[in-house]
């Protein structure tokens, strides 16, 4: 991370979830936050929001061993944060059909949503927020948006970002 205030930048400690739920390879779905067994099952909550905002994933978990608060970003739920025991967690299938309906994809465009990454066999992935650009312009095509403008700073690898739509497009 880099912080920057006024004319000074410095390098801050990198930050990582807890635990990152995976739809399928390459396709993170949810956040779950881990707290020790001493405090409130929805005490990591603010934290899990603010992984799942950062990763753009719809659905965020607090919890300390002893139940889940589950926050459901789509607004498709009512309440949208609500306590659940340890055998409630949603099954996989279930936080895919509300990201779909929150997403407005169907069936027929989710495969190419969820085609994987190109990989060259040097291990290098993109990064979060190339892989936030990459996921939003996909879904973009994959509901049949004519036109989609994708805008990003200086350095943060645009041309690497652009291999990866196209590759994803042209494979699915």
């Amino acid at each position: 991370r880099v912080v920057v205030r006024g004319k000074m930048a410095t390098r801050k400690k990198g930050r990582r979830a807890d635990y990152v739920l995976f739809a399928q390879a390459n396709f993170p779905i949810a956040v779950v936050e881990a707290k020790q067994n001493n405090l409130s099952v929805g005490s990591g909550m603010q934290q899990a929001l603010d992984y799942a905002e950062q990763l753009d994933v719809p659905f965020a978990f607090s919890s300390n061993g002893d139940g889940f608060v589950m926050h459901d970003r789509t607004g498709l739920s009512t309440p949208v944060e609500k306590v659940i025991g340890l055998n409630e967690f949603p099954s996989p299938a279930d936080l895919w059909a509300k990201y779909q309906a929150h997403r407005g994809l169907s069936d027929d465009n989710a495969e190419m949503i969820k085609f994987p990454f190109h990989n060259d066999g040097s291990g290098k992935e993109p990064r979060y927020y190339q892989r936030v650009a990459i996921q939003r312009t996909v879904e973009a095509v994959a509901r049949g948006d004519r036109r989609v403008l994708l805008v990003m700073a200086t350095g943060t690898g645009k041309t690497y970002t652009a291999f990866q739509i196209i590759w994803r497009l042209w494979k699915s």
